[in-house]
């Protein structure tokens, strides 16, 4: 059935809305000292980005939710659906992303964020926002049955998510975690566009209707193989051609500008970069 632009319109808002309040009422209750308006009243900087984050995977959710869950069957159904997703995407969301910036330092982080350190609230920002990412791919459908298969899905991803980019980080000569402590907003850039372009490739791979489990998980094995294609970008189009360094497999030049002079420029680059290229692999994959 085709669904009227307006009915969809009218069901994004209200999801968009209904999650935003759940959002705004779970930090009253469980962190009633940094809402959103006191942050912000605050000037807390590394807070207030963190907190871009969630409100920009609110919303990422929510178009998906309803692009999923409203089929235009019924009204009833529309509504229950889309309500049921939209919670398990959004209770999903928050918990990951809390456990994924209290591991992010070696359980440094919510420190560093709460000291203002700006780093670390654009890496916990960006996490928010590549979990955001997964979830609204991952947590999508109009039955029990499609509920089901994206909490599997949503595990899976949430794991690939992690383990790509610890690989992929443990290539560097610096170590992130030093670099995002110590206040290299550099390192931060760095890390934010590397988990965000990540993240884009394995919402990609989610894509597609369940058949089985073998072919599910093949076709999500063979789409995820782009992400081996953002180390050439970092290493040869952004070090080689856009830096002018030379060719090195390890502790090249983009290196140095990141880890010694804190280069946020170059650092930058190297962040759209990899996002560019994960946006190529989403649109012509």
């Amino acid at each position: 059935m085709e669904l009227s632009t307006t009915y969809v319109m009218l069901f994004g808002a209200a999801e968009a809305l209904g999650l935003l309040l759940l959002l705004l009422v779970g930090q009253r209750l469980l962190a009633p000292e940094h809402t959103i308006a006191k942050d912000l009243a605050a000037g807390n900087t590394a807070h207030g980005l963190l907190e871009v984050g969630e409100v920009l995977g609110v919303f990422l959710i929510a178009g998906s939710v309803v692009s999923n869950s409203v089929t235009g069957a019924s009204l009833s159904h529309d509504i229950l659906w889309s309500a049921v997703f939209g919670v398990a995407a959004l209770a999903l969301f928050i918990a990951t992303g809390r456990l994924g910036i209290s591991v992010l330092l070696r359980s440094r982080l919510p420190k560093e964020i709460e000291r203002g350190n700006t780093a670390a609230g654009l890496a916990a920002g960006a996490s928010y926002v590549a979990t955001g990412i997964i979830t609204s791919r991952a947590v999508a459908g109009s039955d029990l049955r499609g509920l089901g298969l994206s909490l599997a899905f949503f595990v899976i991803a949430q794991l690939t998510l992690h383990l790509v980019v610890i690989a992929f980080r443990a290539l560097t000569a610096y170590d992130d975690a030093e670099q995002i402590q110590s206040e290299n907003l550099a390192a931060a850039l760095s890390y934010a566009g590397l988990t965000i372009a990540v993240s884009l490739i394995i919402a990609r791979a989610l894509e597609g209707d369940f058949v089985s489990w073998g072919a599910s998980l093949a076709g999500y094995g063979k789409a995820l193989l782009f992400v081996l294609a953002l180390y050439p970008v970092r290493q040869i189009l952004v070090q080689m051609a856009f830096l002018g360094g030379g060719f090195s497999f390890h502790k090249g030049l983009l290196d140095k500008a990141i880890e010694e002079r804190r280069n946020a420029g170059a650092a930058a680059l190297e962040a759209a970069s990899y996002i560019a290229t994960a946006l190529l692999v989403v649109r012509l994959g």
